[in-house]
């Protein structure tokens, strides 16, 4: 499949054997007040999970646990995947700023593991960021099982000081293109250090390290507040009626 550096790339899935998808029912979105949402959902499992997800990512399917997802809304299409290329992606002043501030942190990507360090940094930052959210009330269990239980590669890319303590981490699959962000969380008491955007830097450098094409953050939504920080890293691709083009 044909990727864009500069231009613009279109997307063709061909899924070999047939594969299943479903659509869910209709709940509030999370993201647009007064707009419902459904997803198209289909299962990743077996040998196969792979290399059905490195073309699903390519089509704007995001994962959680072993299902594949992306949004079906009738009437809506708000939710815009969205990816740096990495080979072009220069900081900006503010995020070399951000850098130096937080020069005494050191980013690794480990195997996903699970830990109670983590869970409560986890903890602290949905009751301060999501606190009317499902994910405030997840147990140690379901958060184990959202950063161990997955058919694919993947890392967790953590932010520790020189002293071990851990400030923020982000869940990543490592696809045959590119890195996927699945989830990230950090230190809530730290906004001055920037460190969402310090974790993305930190999955742009973990992608070069690999010879990888690509960061996938996700969905942007333009009236979405919580999506905006997204657009602060140049250039951005989204995929827009099957081709990933240059946001301008």
């Amino acid at each position: 499949m044909p990727e864009g550096r500069g231009g613009s790339s279109r997307v063709a899935i061909e899924l070999i054997p047939p594969q299943h998808f479903f659509a869910t029912g209709t709940l509030p979105c999370p993201y647009v007040a007064g707009r419902g949402e459904r997803k198209l959902v289909t299962e990743l499992y077996g040998s196969a999970a792979s290399g059905l997800y490195n073309e699903l990512s390519r089509a704007g399917f995001r994962r959680s646990h072993a299902l594949a997802y992306r949004p079906a809304c009738s009437g809506c299409s708000a939710c815009v995947p969205v990816r740096i290329p990495v080979e072009g992606f220069a900081e900006s002043r503010s995020q070399r700023r951000i850098r130096n501030v937080n020069r005494d942190l050191a980013a690794s990507a480990e195997n996903p593991r699970a830990d109670h360090e983590q869970f409560r940094l986890f903890q602290r930052y949905q009751r301060s960021r999501h606190a009317d959210s499902d994910m405030a009330a997840m147990t140690f269990g379901d958060y184990r099982a959202m950063i161990e239980d997955s058919p694919l590669l993947t890392r967790i890319l953590t932010l520790r000081e020189t002293s071990g303590g851990l400030r923020g981490a982000c869940l990543a699959d490592v696809l045959d293109d590119g890195i996927s962000a699945v989830y990230s969380y950090y230190d809530p008491e730290e906004a001055k250090r920037g460190l969402g955007t310090m974790l993305v830097l930190g999955l742009v450098d973990e992608a070069r390290r690999r010879g990888l094409a690509f960061v996938y953050l996700g969905y942007w939504i333009s009236a979405s507040a919580k999506m905006a920080y997204k657009e602060r890293f140049r250039p951005l691709e989204a995929l827009r009626d099957g081709e990933w083009r240059r946001m301008s």
